[in-house]
């Protein structure tokens, strides 16, 4: 009998042991996001998260899309945020919100702030500044510049929104970017105006791995950004 408390002891000690552990992991939330997201959007949503959710500790890396992808895949985020247009192996997406595509004007062309809307033909005779042509946003946008024969040419090219945005603030030409970093080109003191004939919508996504099981703070985390994202898509 002696023997046998003692070992239960143990097992009970251990178990204590092992669930601290994990409530240590769940405690922890990874996110992987593109830059993009990273500084429009989340910095309000992990202090706002972290008020609400005390016992979560958030660890944002923001990285490129492909890295966000592999970031997933490999378990080293538990959910990744972006504009993945197309899906990938191994990865579940799910829809928080639709961002439409505007035209961002340098401040010597008009005043700041929300303009009228304007057609993708006023975009013939502009020049432009871009993302680079593997970016999954960037591929929506030449695609619709090709209808206007602007497809796919030459022109300086930045690898991220926000520099894309301060080239524009710097007169150094115009830019097409998802309404999400509305905010963020009003900073700057930009004209900005919505794409129509056609309007055109992105979907900001989350993204998980296929088959793993998710932590009640990603889903709790993911649904605090879609609140927030939608709140700035209107």
């Amino acid at each position: 009998m002696p023997a046998a408390e003692r070992i239960v002891n143990e097992l009970r000690a251990l178990d204590a042991e092992i669930g601290g552990a994990e409530a240590a992991v769940r405690s922890r939330l990874h996110v992987a996001a593109t830059p993009t997201v990273s500084t429009s959007l989340l910095p309000r949503v992990v202090s706002e998260f972290g008020r609400s959710h005390p016992q979560v500790r958030v660890h944002l890396a923001d990285l490129d899309v492909t890295q966000v992808r592999r970031a997933v895949l490999e378990g080293e985020a538990d959910i990744g945020l972006g504009f993945f247009v197309k899906p990938a192996v191994g990865l579940l997406r799910e829809p928080l919100c639709k961002f439409r595509l505007m035209r961002v004007d340098p401040p010597s062309q008009g005043p700041a702030g929300i303009g009228p809307s304007q057609p993708w033909s006023s975009l013939a005779e502009l020049p432009l500044v871009s993302l680079p042509p593997d970016n999954p946003i960037q591929a929506v946008i030449e695609d619709h510049l090709s209808r206007i024969g602007r497809g796919h040419e030459d022109r300086p090219v930045m690898n991220f929104m926000g520099t894309l945005i301060a080239m524009v603030g710097a007169g150094l030409g115009h830019a097409i970017v998802p309404a999400f970093a509305l905010e963020e080109c009003l900073r700057h003191g930009l004209s900005v105006s919505m794409l129509v004939e056609p309007a055109v919508h992105l979907d900001l996504f989350v993204v998980s791995r296929r088959g793993a099981r998710p932590k009640p703070a990603a889903l709790e985390f993911a649904a605090a950004v879609k609140r927030a994202a939608t709140r700035l898509a209107h």
